[in-house]
């Protein structure tokens, strides 16, 4: 008998899409139930009584929540079948060592995208340039992919910059991840948009464009009312 692979998401997620881009690389048949997370379904809730969150991966009626932990399961369950993580262990423990940054480091983002005020948001530009040159410089390096020359768990881990950071960037009119200013880490977003699994599954740009301006507004009425 088949083995049953949920996957509980939402469409603008980049934390949905981690998990999405690792079946499809993998190869691994699964159903997506899409989640509407201002109302939450039952077997979402009963999934993730915890944290209430997707992305859900249920795998034979057991859940795992959180991207990272699924990714990793997804490894170890089909770790022979386009391997997210070198076989190398220096290799593999540099690998969550970034994808831990990626963790990390996701909230400087997100004050960006939040930031309101001209300083406030030049603040925050400063932050997020910091961690991308740090990322370029320690983590990537001249490499084509974190991994090397094909994509991997680092990879996927930061895949979201090269769509929807692309996104915040032009719903607050402030560019950072340029071409001049991170040459490699430039090059890594354009060579990753092209690999066929991410390219063919990435939510729809001018979508994910009004969900996010909508989204602004919303910190930005929320900021007046509170200094109102």
């Amino acid at each position: 008998m088949e083995e049953e692979v949920k996957l509980f998401g939402t469409w603008p997620s980049p934390f949905s899409y981690r998990v999405i881009w690792a079946l499809k690389l993998k190869g691994i048949p699964y159903q997506y139930v899409e989640e509407d997370l201002s109302n939450k379904s039952p077997l979402l809730l009963q999934y993730n009584p915890v944290h209430k969150k997707i992305p859900v991966l249920v795998h034979c009626g057991k859940p795992i929540c959180e991207s990272m932990l699924i990714l990793q399961y997804i490894e170890e369950i089909w770790p022979h079948i386009n391997p997210l993580l070198p076989t190398d262990p220096h290799d593999r423990a540099m690998a969550w060592f970034w994808a831990k940054f990626s963790e990390d480091k996701g909230p400087i983002f997100f004050n960006f995208f939040r930031s309101t005020t001209g300083e406030a948001q030049e603040k925050a530009a400063k932050e997020v340039l910091e961690v991308l040159r740090t990322l370029e410089e320690q983590g990537l390096g001249d490499k084509k992919f974190f991994g090397g020359n094909t994509m991997g768990l680092v990879d996927i881990s930061f895949g979201w910059l090269c769509h929807w950071f692309e996104v915040m960037e032009e719903v607050l009119g402030t560019k950072v991840l340029e071409q001049k200013k991170l040459p490699n880490l430039h090059a890594w977003a354009q060579n990753l948009k092209e690999v066929a699994v991410i390219k063919e599954n990435l939510p729809d740009r001018e979508k994910l464009l009004a969900y996010f301006k909508s989204l602004r507004e919303k910190f930005v009425a929320d900021l007046s009312n509170h200094n109102a």
